[in-house]
């Protein structure tokens, strides 16, 4: 009889975590593929479920914030000229 090991959460980056959106956004998808598969306790899929929202919270705050300096960064006037101004460092 074999004794399947018990999976506990990895430490994930936060959302003020210097971590790269590609690495969170890595994590997320490995929370999401063993809360699909079912195999995990309910206090384990509780704990992944809850990273996995914080995860999804932090990456669509970094999404917004993308978003917004994109918007600046190609704003135009209303006679179609770029408008420049200084950008604040994240």
């Amino acid at each position: 009889m074999s004794v399947k090991k018990r999976e506990r959460p990895e430490a994930a980056p936060g959302p003020g975590s210097d971590a790269p959106f590609e690495a969170s956004l890595e994590r997320l998808t490995g929370i999401v593929e063993k809360l699909e598969n079912g195999e995990l306790g309910l206090e384990e899929s509780l704990a992944l479920f809850e990273e996995g929202v914080r995860l999804a919270r932090a990456a669509q705050s970094r999404l917004d914030a993308a978003e917004k300096r994109v918007e600046e960064l190609i704003a135009a006037d209303e006679d179609g000229n770029p408008v420049s101004r200084e950008l604040e460092p994240e």
